[in-house]
């Protein structure tokens, strides 16, 4: 096997990696725009999720807990409820208050990174050391659930059957999302009150629910995004700088897999390659900073083609980040 192939191979195991924690905070506000509300505050629901789901897990084993599957079921749960409230609050104050959803979202950055980042320094002065689990739980969240010969397969076996849990995870609930919202009467209704509120309301379609379930349950994925991230990428180890720009990078993912989970699939290893291509091409004369903002270029790139070329197929819902008046009907 070439050198270069061998490389190859490593910056797409890399790039999946990496991208694992990106695709759920991308399905979770593909979801969430799908209604209409705009959620700018992924980034601070996923440092919530990061905090809660290694919290979880913590004082789980701290506990005396030794099962390996508990142990990710209550960090899955433990991230979406958090980033479930804190999308609660977002909803409340958008969809029922109909306050501004730019300014509630960009507070709402603010807010749930604060609140992350004091959970988890709280939890790591209060025990007095670094937050951490054991390497046997540990590696239920970071090892690869299928047989070891099906990793050795040559060339695509470690790509294909080497990866974390939680990328199957997040695969299929991308394809399960995609059926949910255009195979299913109910996902129309969602895109619908997405497109034109108005519209969807005088066809008897209950506009507040369908906001509110669709940015509650998109944020509690992607706030699982949040603790895949830290469970993963960061060791099972709370550091709280290392999710500091994974929240905004899934929102400029959104826009470039055009609201379309599938494509956040191929789309999230993508901008996974772009964010470590620093560390597997090093090019002297190239800062570092020039590499990281690699994603959010290509994304401006798309959406300047994207909004050229007017297609619907390839624009942002109708209502996107527009208050309902009911009375404006």
């Amino acid at each position: 096997m070439s050198g270069f192939v061998t490389l190859l191979i490593a910056l797409v195991a890399a790039a999946i990696t990496y991208g694992t924690p990106l695709l759920f905070g991308t399905l979770g506000e593909v979801l969430t725009e799908k209604s209409g509300n705009l959620n700018l505050g992924v980034e601070g629901i996923m440092f919530m999720g990061g905090a809660m789901g290694l919290g979880g897990v913590f004082y789980y084993e701290k506990g005396g807990g030794a099962n390996g599957f508990a142990a990710v079921a209550i960090a899955i749960l433990c991230a979406f409820l958090a980033g479930a409230l804190a999308s609660l609050i977002f909803s409340f104050l958008t969809t029922t208050l109909r306050a501004n959803q730019n300014v509630t979202g960009l507070a709402l950055s603010i807010f749930g990174t604060g609140i992350g980042q004091f959970i988890g320094e709280y939890m790591r002065v209060s025990e007095g050391g670094y937050i951490s689990i054991s390497n046997r739980l540990a590696g239920y969240f970071q090892n690869a659930p299928f047989p070891a010969f099906l990793q050795k397969i040559p060339l695509v076996g470690g790509i294909l059957f080497g990866n974390s849990l939680f990328f199957y995870l997040a695969v299929l609930l991308a394809v399960a999302l995609f059926w949910y919202l255009n195979k299913t009467r109910s996902g129309l209704y969602l895109r619908a009150v997405g497109e034109s509120p108005a519209t969807a309301d005088a066809a008897g379609i209950n506009v507040t629910r369908y906001k509110y379930l669709a940015t509650v349950i998109g944020g509690g994925i992607s706030a699982i995004g949040g603790m895949v991230y830290i469970m993963t990428i960061a060791g099972c180890v709370w550091n709280h700088e290392g999710l500091s720009g994974e929240g905004w990078l899934a929102v400029a993912l959104v826009i470039f897999c055009m609201w379309r989970p599938l494509s956040a699939i191929w789309g999230s290893v993508l901008f996974g390659a772009l964010m470590i291509l620093y560390l597997r091409l090093v090019i002297p004369f190239i800062p570092t900073q020039l590499y990281k903002i690699l994603p959010y270029v290509v994304t401006v790139v798309v959406l300047i083609v994207s909004s050229m070329r007017n297609n619907k197929e390839k624009q942002p819902p109708a209502s996107l980040g527009l208050s309902y008046f009911r009375e404006d009907r």
